[in-house]
């Protein structure tokens, strides 16, 4: 990591955007400015080896961030994987949720209960919360036209409903447009 000077991020921040908006560049430019290592958690298991579009966008992703940030896959089990792996010394991406969520839709999981299982452990509903920051990126994609088919009405709802729970617990919301954020919440 660089020498800058570290800025403390909140607790639970929230990059939202569509697609190529500069959202996860913003969220990763985020994490390296509160110092310290880096740690990174992909949504995406599995999607590079069926597509070959998404494999090349990974591949971006990870020859940004370079070799100062520390990887785990995870698809689903997002929850456990924050509570184990937060730290006071160490904030971590989640990028993205709206890829966890198809995994989710993918393995007919209970989204509801998914949904609240994540902000439970983010809020400390059962436990203290999370022992360091988190930022979290997703694709905002309830600004078109209403889907043709169910599963894509389905998507675009649980992602609405997923948006506004993280949104609600999150101390900062950011919305990216062109490369630009547009702060939406602020702890400051």
């Amino acid at each position: 990591m660089s020498s800058a000077p570290q800025t403390p991020l909140p607790a639970i921040s929230l990059v939202l955007g569509g697609a190529r908006s500069g959202k996860s560049r913003h969220a990763e430019q985020l994490v390296e400015s509160a110092g310290g290592d880096c740690l990174y958690i992909a949504t995406a298991v599995g999607q590079a080896e069926r597509d070959d579009e998404m494999a090349t966008r990974i591949a971006e992703h990870k020859a940004r961030r370079g070799t100062a940030w520390h990887t785990i896959e995870e698809p689903l089990d997002l929850a456990a994987v924050l509570q184990r792996e937060a730290r006071a010394d160490r904030p971590i991406l989640v990028d993205c949720l709206t890829l966890w969520l198809s995994n989710l839709m993918a393995e007919e999981r209970d989204i509801e209960a998914e949904i609240a299982g994540l902000i439970g452990a983010l809020s400390g509903k059962g436990g203290a919360g999370l022992a360091g920051p988190v930022v979290f990126v997703s694709n905002e994609v309830g600004h078109g036209i209403v889907p043709m088919h169910q599963l894509a009405r389905d998507f675009r709802d649980h992602a609405g409903r997923l948006h506004q729970a993280v949104a609600a617990v999150a101390d900062s919301v950011v919305f990216m447009v062109a490369g630009l954020p547009m702060i939406v919440k602020s702890s400051h």
